[in-house]
């Protein structure tokens, strides 16, 4: 219910404030990372496998029609002796003197073998379980295993929302630092015309003209880094979208949603994180195997029904053809223990599965924990470095005026001009650094609109 109203209110913020342009690109690259990931299309793929082996589960309950042949063909073997002549021929010769006849023949010994030959068998078979605890305990556990691949997929879907997320500010903090640099470049340029003008003019002094050099040759260092790690963010942003490594990756500007990112400081629930919902899927597995361990000497009954023929010689007539209906019970007496190790090692799974779960849960409170404090600190950072990008461009001016009019020296403008850039970087980094936060943030608490 908390978690609900959570989400409602969140939803609600978004509502009110107009997603700029930033937010749909960002949303646009999570939605190609999701569709286009191969990892995630592997894990679809496990869920699809456990659900038909959920499936095949279901399907052991109901009644299963098989057909079956055999054809045999015997030589030798055993054989059972019938001393017919022994018995009639006596009792043959004494009627043939009475009538005065042969109409009475002599008989032979008969010697039958065993085995069947030139015999065939074939029938359908209908079987059905009647009792069978193992394919009720069989099912529970498929569908749990359903729910562990689900978990599975949430959990790495909400890494790559991360990953994707953290990759763009990353690269959002190039882009913008690199034009910083660029606007402070374009100040030191101007800065090198003016002392080469006054040096050409006989106002100026050499040492002057070289410290300007100097600082441009700083600024385009600092530019040549800043491009790298530009080009080296897209390549990242483009791996984790599965495309070309040299696609083009759209800058916007990215804020963040502070009457958003205050409701989020609020919220302790981590009922619903997959990673919980796994584990204890789990432990339920563990607790049903234990169950169907300790049910062993549940007898198993089930019934079959045969329709078929068999007989010598492929005779097919009314003789040959057959129909037979049977139950097979079986009850365990004893299998060597078999059973009572089963259980125990059930119960040693359990045991290690729940102190992974508790294990676990103080893990993911530490790292929530961990998160808002990290959120905390880069909102003071943020906020600090706004102040202080204030205070540099002011001072700035300030210099900058004195230094066209004589009153402050070239070192003078310099500094302020290097305090200037770096407190314009420090608050490019830090307000991404934020966003950096929230997106771990609402990682930690299974947030998504996407």
């Amino acid at each position: 219910m908390k978690k609900g109203i959570l989400l409602f209110l969140v939803q609600l913020i978004f509502s009110l404030f107009p997603k700029a342009h930033s937010q749909t690109v960002l949303m646009q690259y999570i939605q190609e990372g999701i569709e286009n990931n191969l990892v995630l299309r592997e894990k679809n793929i496990e869920l699809e496998r456990s659900l038909l082996a959920l499936k095949d589960a279901k399907s052991y309950f109901l009644p299963a029609l098989d057909f079956g042949a055999s054809y045999t063909l015997a030589r030798g073997g055993r054989t059972i002796d019938f001393p017919i002549g022994d018995l009639l021929n006596p009792v043959y010769s004494t009627l043939n003197q009475l009538t005065g006849t042969n109409s009475f023949p002599q008989l032979e010994n008969v010697s039958e073998q065993l085995l069947p030959d030139n015999f065939y068998d074939a029938r359908f078979r209908a079987s059905m379980p009647i009792v069978n605890t193992d394919l009720k305990y069989q099912k529970q556990i498929r569908e749990k295993q359903v729910l562990l691949s689900e978990y599975e997929l949430k959990i790495y879907r909400a890494n790559l929302i991360q990953d994707i997320k953290l990759a763009y500010y990353n690269y959002c903090t190039a882009f913008t630092a690199i034009e910083v640099i660029q606007s402070s470049k374009g100040l030191v340029e101007q800065n090198l015309k003016d002392n080469q003008s006054l040096l050409a003019n006989g106002k100026g002094l050499p040492s002057a003209v070289l410290r300007a050099e100097s600082e441009v040759e700083n600024i385009n260092a600092l530019l040549i880094e800043a491009e790298s790690r530009k080009r080296n963010a897209a390549h990242y942003v483009n791996f984790l979208l599965n495309r070309p490594i040299d696609s083009e990756v759209i800058f916007e500007e990215q804020k963040a949603n502070l009457a958003e990112l205050s409701i989020l400081m609020e919220e302790d629930d981590l009922s619903s994180r997959p990673e919980l919902m796994q584990i204890q899927t789990a432990e339920s597995i563990q607790e049903t195997a234990l169950k169907a361990g300790r049910n062993y000497w549940v007898p198993k009954m089930n019934t079959y029904a045969d329709m078929g023929s068999q007989s010598f010689d492929w005779a097919f007539d009314q003789n040959s053809r057959y129909l037979l209906w049977g139950v097979n019970l079986n009850i365990p007496v004893f299998q060597g223990g078999r059973n009572r190790n089963q259980i125990s090692r059930s119960e040693l799974g359990l045991q290690s599965i729940q102190n992974q779960k508790d294990l676990l849960s103080d893990k993911l409170n530490l790292d929530l924990q961990i998160t808002k404090n990290e959120v905390k600190t880069n909102q003071a950072a943020l906020r600090s470095a706004e102040k202080k990008l204030e205070s540099s461009a002011a001072y700035f001016r300030l210099i900058d005026r004195g230094f066209k009019e004589g009153a402050n020296s070239l070192i003078e403008f310099i500094d302020a001009r290097n305090q200037l850039t770096q407190a314009s970087l420090q608050k490019t980094i830090k307000s991404y650094d934020l966003l950096k936060s929230l997106a771990q943030l609402e990682r930690q608490l299974i947030l998504e609109n996407y």
